[in-house]
C-alpha cells in the first residue's frame, strides 16, 4: 500500500477546462455538471485554474472550420468564447450524457470543433493539442458509459491529447426510466466506484499534466508535420530491404 502522506508534486499552475456537453441550457440542472463538478473541486483544491463551460449555452455553429463566420454561419462563439480556454489549459475534460447508448449531439459537435482546430501547430511545429492531457466523464440512466468514454478518448488521443491510464468515469442507474445522477436517492454521489474512478481519472490526469508541463510537452522528433514535408522522415524508409 501507498503510505506517501501528499500528493507528489505541486499542480497550482495548471490550468484545466470542463466542457459540458449536456443538452440542458442553464439553469437545468445538469446531472453531468454534478459528477464534473467533483473532480474541479479536487482539482482547485491543488490550486488548479479550472473553467467550466457549458457548451450549450454558446452560440457555436456547426462545422469543421476555426471560424464557422467564413463559411456562411452568421454567428459563432467558437473563436472567441470557447477556443482560447482550450487553447490555454494543459487539460481538458470532456463531459456529457448518454442517449440511446451513445454520445450527444453536442458531445459530437465540440468533437467536430476540436478536430477544426487539430491543423494548427503548437511554437514546435507539432499538432497544437501535443502536450495536452485529457479525459471523459458520462452519466446517464443506460447503458453505454465505456462506449461513450472510448469514442472520446480515441478522438482526442487522435488529434494530439494525451491519456492518461484510467482517465474516464462515469455512473448510470438502473438500464431503463430512473433516477438520474443528481436525483434523491439515485445512489449516484454516494456510488463508491464512480467516486474512484473520478478520484484516479482527476489525479492522473494531474500527473499527466505535470510531466508533460515539465519536460516541455512531447519531444519534437519524428511529429513534426512541416519536418516531414520537407523531406525528414525520422528513419521511415518507404522502401525497406526485407531479408
Amino acid at each position: 500500500m501507498n503510505s506517501q502522506p501528499n500528493p507528489p508534486a505541486k499542480y497550482d499552475d495548471l490550468r484545466a477546462v470542463f466542457v459540458n456537453c449536456t443538452l440542458k441550457p442553464s439553469p437545468e440542472t445538469s446531472n453531468t455538471q454534478g459528477l464534473m463538478d467533483h473532480s474541479i473541486a479536487l482539482m482547485r483544491a491543488q490550486g488548479v485554474t479550472v473553467d467550466s463551460i457549458r457548451f450549450i449555452d454558446h452560440d457555436v455553429a456547426t462545422g469543421v472550420y476555426p471560424d464557422m463566420r467564413e463559411h456562411g454561419w452568421e454567428n459563432d462563439a467558437w473563436p472567441e468564447d470557447i477556443w482560447p480556454k482550450i487553447a490555454d489549459a494543459d487539460i481538458l475534460v470532456i463531459g456529457g450524457p448518454i442517449w440511446l447508448g451513445d454520445n450527444s449531439s453536442i458531445t459530437r459537435k465540440l468533437i467536430e470543433r476540436l478536430y477544426a482546430m487539430s491543423g494548427l501547430m503548437n511554437d514546435k511545429g507539432q499538432y497544437v493539442f501535443y502536450g495536452k492531457a485529457g479525459g471523459a466523464i458520462i452519466t446517464g440512466n443506460e447503458d453505454g458509459v465505456k462506449h461513450c468514454a472510448m469514442s472520446i478518448l480515441y478522438s482526442m488521443q487522435h488529434i494530439g491529447y494525451t491519456v492518461p491510464p484510467a482517465a474516464d468515469s462515469g455512473w448510470i442507474g438502473a438500464i431503463g426510466p430512473g433516477p438520474s445522477y443528481l436525483d434523491e436517492d439515485s445512489g449516484g454521489p454516494e456510488n463508491d466506484f464512480t467516486n474512484r474512478n473520478t478520484t484516479f481519472m482527476t489525479w492522473n490526469l494531474l500527473h499527466t499534466a505535470r510531466r508533460l508541463k515539465d519536460a516541455g510537452g512531447i519531444p519534437a522528433y519524428g511529429n513534426v508535420k512541416g519536418a516531414w514535408s520537407e523531406g525528414e522522415h525520422f528513419g521511415y524508409d518507404a522502401n525497406p530491404e526485407y531479408r
